[in-house]
């Protein structure tokens, strides 16, 4: 299977990297599913993409993030523990990228699939809202 166009709210593995691990001088992060939020214009070269991060731990006091209901991770295929998408940080890479890699147990499948619409305009209303107010801390990787 191909690698995957980076459309909004494709969920895929990424060892997203959490801006308290990159201010601590690391460069590379967990193996975890994560959101793609959003893509550049795909005629540019190198292409970007914003990645926010899925987690079993819910949001703390510095921390935004968005439930993925139980329906929704079901139909992803993702595990039945309950999950966020955090808000409040998101990296910025290069699309492809060697961060990105297959769905365990199978091999050459780099996607979950998508989120649905209504849940990805409410996180990336959320998002945008903190980027606005400069309350997103961002790691370029």
């Amino acid at each position: 299977m191909a690698f995957p166009d980076p459309k909004p709210g494709l969920i895929v593995r990424y060892d997203y990297l959490w801006s308290h691990e990159a201010a601590e001088g690391r460069d590379q992060g967990k193996d975890r599913p994560t959101c793609l939020v959003a893509a550049s214009d795909s005629l540019a070269e190198p292409r970007y993409v914003v990645l926010l991060p899925i987690t079993h731990s819910p949001p703390n006091a510095g921390t935004e993030g968005v439930e993925i209901p139980a329906k929704v991770k079901q139909a992803l295929g993702l595990d039945d523990a309950p999950s966020w998408v955090i808000v409040s940080e998101h990296n910025v890479d290069e699309w492809p990228n060697a961060g990105v890699s297959p769905i365990p147990g199978r091999p050459g499948v780099f996607s979950y699939g998508f989120i649905p619409p209504g849940l990805f305009a409410q996180i990336k209303a959320r998002f945008l809202e903190l980027a606005r107010r400069s309350k997103s801390r961002s790691v370029r990787r």
